[in-house]
């Protein structure tokens, strides 16, 4: 906590009011009527949320309910989401110094502060950049420099790291900290919070849905992370359909998606799709997951919509969960990575839910998934979600029949529908290759059955998805290089039990190491991958090899590698 303190006291009872007149919204989402000229999602929606709290007088769930495990605890209905956040997007425009069209940095776990962050930044038309703590100096650097953002925002444990490169990034002006405590050349944001600039009035701009939003970085096969640029439309208005009828929320709800702040799941999850609903979001703060932890707060507290990725099912069905009571807990989420059918199975049998799964990409959001009502299909990642023709494609652009493998790919008309990104920012090469005839292309093979499920068969290109975190094998091989161990190497995905798929790294070594003791090595390797680039990207496997296969060309087969991993070959 940071002294953001104003809450209330809420009824454990279900909101009883009616929704929004949301029918025009609906009707947008599916493409059936024009996307309005402006929107904006804290304005036309969050506030709207809000007055209607303000004319009804029965108990109602909070717009947040956050926890810390420790006893500490945050609820705030949306008239008190509008009115902290109008004060942070006053911390924004005035000693922070950003204006419209200026970028943010923020860096935060699970805290209070990033959803006021977040809707401060709508308020102000300022692009959100988000990003996991587990960034090194290193990615951070990256992102600062490409992203020639303004202000960026972060908590204690990571301002040494930004201290250490922000000499080198040109564009920095403003360093915000989240903290109790003082840093010297830092804005402190509950200073900033809690004095008397930091007025509740403000005034939300009248952004165009086209205006861009909010900027994810994402990884790719060759070069550093690519930047998503999504706008106002969307973000806001896209993810409708996914929060009303996969999610399948209501104001009545309360959903806990576990997914981390830097992921656009976080977005989906945890902001767009429950906000447009009025559904409640809840929070637990822990750093890093805890079976027992998480089934404890499902027996206390009143979740009814969970929201994850497969690697904690995984985790969760190794427990016997027959001792636990889920007394309101309904519905059960997974995106980010396929589930093993026996998970799904075992969950079933063991909570009486099913699990229903998504699929989907930073760049268009969900493409396909299990919506409450339809017959589950365990492996299959449900069929395509509304406004998306999805298909399976050959290298031609023509459409396969049902069977057959090919590209997963979303049809377009004249026009990009508008729930896609803008672009890859500074890269119209990139965002160009996207496009195959009338499909954009999501890089993933798959096939679809008669009745219209889609299949997921693996990546076409090498990015590799574990528990949900996508890596790429560049940045990984990137790290390995710089010790001097290393001559080369390639980097493959490799199977898991649990996280369904884990890095591997195959590594020729340089004479002089040859003769060391290689256990050792590769836990040097590893510790050496983390200090260089976030955690979550090291080699969990590592295998020395005198060569890699390459083509004539000099160009590593990963192909090969992954195939031998899966045991394709």
């Amino acid at each position: 906590a940071t002294g953001i303190t104003r809450a209330r006291g809420f009824a454990t009872c279900r909101k009883t009011f009616a929704p929004l007149n949301l029918s025009d919204y609906e009707a947008i989402g599916r493409c059936e009527q024009e996307v309005p000229e402006y929107f904006n999602f804290a304005g036309d929606v969050l506030d709207k949320w809000s007055q209607i709290e303000k004319e009804r007088k029965e108990p109602s769930n909070p717009a947040l309910w956050w926890i810390n495990g420790k006893g500490g605890e945050r609820k705030w209905s949306f008239e008190e989401l509008g009115f902290e956040s109008r004060k942070v997007a006053n911390v924004l425009s005035g000693p922070c110094g950003l204006q419209r069209g200026d970028r943010i940095i923020v860096i935060l776990p699970r805290i209070p502060e990033w959803w006021l962050l977040n809707t401060a930044c709508m308020r102000t038309g300022v692009v959100f950049i988000p990003g996991t703590t587990q960034l090194t100096a290193k990615d951070i650097c990256y992102r600062l420099l490409a992203s020639k953002a303004k202000c960026i925002v972060t908590i204690d444990e990571l301002a040494p790291a930004v201290d250490s490169v922000a000499s080198k990034c040109q564009f920095l002006k403003t360093k915000l900290i989240v903290s109790e405590s003082r840093r010297a050349e830092w804005l402190n944001f509950s200073d900033l919070f809690k004095c008397v600039a930091a007025s509740a009035v403000h005034n939300c701009v009248k952004t165009r849905s086209q205006d861009p939003m909010t900027i994810y970085f994402t990884s790719g096969t060759t070069g550093f992370p690519k930047m998503v640029e999504h706008s106002y439309g969307s973000f806001g208005l896209g993810f409708f359909i996914c929060g009303r009828y996969w999610m399948n929320l209501t104001p009545s709800d309360i959903v806990w998606n576990m997914s981390d702040t830097g992921w656009i799941k976080a977005a989906i999850g945890n902001v767009f799709g429950p906000w447009f609903q009025g559904t409640c979001v809840f929070v637990h703060a822990m750093p890093q997951f805890d079976p027992k932890v998480i089934l404890n707060t499902l027996c206390r507290y009143p979740v009814t919509t969970l929201c994850s990725a497969p690697t904690l099912y995984r985790m969760l069905v190794q427990h016997d969960l027959t001792r636990y009571a889920f007394k309101t807990l309904k519905h059960c989420l997974s995106g980010g990575e396929p589930v093993n059918p026996e998970v799904m199975e075992q969950w079933k049998s063991q909570t009486g839910l099913n699990i229903y799964e998504a699929y989907g990409q930073t760049e268009v959001g969900m493409i396909c998934g299990n919506m409450k009502g339809m017959k589950i299909k365990p492996g299959s990642l449900g069929k395509a979600a509304p406004p998306y023709d999805v298909q399976i494609i050959d290298e031609k652009g023509s459409v396969l029949p049902p069977g057959k493998e090919g590209d997963i790919a979303i049809k377009i008309d004249a026009k990009r529908p508008f729930t896609f990104f803008t672009r890859y920012v500074d890269d119209p090469v990139k965002t160009a290759s996207t496009i195959r005839g009338n499909f954009y292309i999501t890089g993933d093979r798959g096939s679809m059955d008669e009745d219209g499920y889609i299949w997921f068969m693996g990546r076409s290109d090498d990015v590799i998805i574990s528990s949900g975190y996508r890596i790429g094998p560049f940045e990984v091989e990137s790290a390995l290089i710089e010790h001097p161990a290393v001559v080369e190497s390639a980097v493959v995905s490799s199977p898991d039990p649990i996280r369904g798929e884990v890095v591997k790294a195959f590594v020729v070594l340089s004479p002089s190491f040859k003769t060391q003791d290689l256990k050792k090595l590769a836990c040097e390797l590893q510790d050496h991958v983390k200090k260089v680039t976030a955690p979550y990207k090291y080699p969990r496997k590592i295998e020395f090899v005198e060569q890699l296969p390459k083509t004539i060309t000099g160009k590593i087969r990963r192909s090969e590698l992954r195939n031998k991993e899966w045991g394709q070959i």
